[in-house]
């Protein structure tokens, strides 16, 4: 089966690629690979590259409105990778199948990046303590896998962002076997930009 051939194939049985994670756990470096891998991105690109994320954001501002029903747009994701933070994941309709892409990051390194991104805005970082959010993540995190493990719609592949910066490569061929094994791993690994690794912990 051809490259185009798959892309049919994936319309044609309702298969959505997801890239999911918590916010600055590494979803639009994925949502990269992807494209440059071979797997066109549903984005509106409404939301622009800037300091945070130089390489673009890759967001479909609908799937915001999951919550409220909005899912009439799921058809033409078909064949594409689109990005759904983990909050949205449950309210994805279940007459579509999904490849989840779930990018993990550590704790601290998310908390120091999203404060970092408050200071560029402006906004106040001290709302809620780290200790408190570590909590909540980490909660969260543990309902939605133990929800994503239950579908019987979803298939997920959990990528560890830190081993990603790592080892490009060998993440590359990681998600090339979960989607089929119809992608070009070079360009994907090509596109991991170890520069933008600027909350070490």
């Amino acid at each position: 089966m051809g490259f185009f051939d798959k892309i049919f194939h994936l319309k044609k049985d309702n298969t959505i690629v997801v890239v999911s994670g918590l916010p600055r756990s590494g979803t639009s470096m994925m949502m990269k690979m992807l494209e440059v891998g071979g797997i066109p991105p549903l984005t509106d690109k409404i939301r622009t590259a800037d300091e945070d994320n130089p390489k673009g954001y890759y967001e479909f501002e609908r799937v915001k409105k999951l919550d409220k029903g909005d899912t009439a747009w799921l058809p033409e994701a078909r064949g594409k990778a689109v990005k759904v933070i983990s909050a949205l994941l449950k309210y994805l309709p279940g007459d579509y199948r999904y490849r989840v892409i779930f990018m993990r990051r550590r704790t601290e390194e998310i908390l120091a990046s999203q404060k970092q991104m408050l200071i560029r805005r402006g906004e106040p970082t001290d709302r809620v303590s780290d200790d408190e959010l570590a909590t909540y993540f980490a909660k969260h995190l543990a309902a939605v896998e133990k929800w994503l493990a239950s579908q019987p719609n979803i298939d997920v592949l959990y990528i560890n962002y830190n081993h990603a910066l790592q080892a490009p490569l060998e993440t590359a061929a990681e998600i090339n076997r979960f989607l089929g094994n119809r992608l070009d791993t070079d360009a994907m690994a090509a596109v991991v930009d170890p520069t933008l690794y600027r909350q070490k912990r």
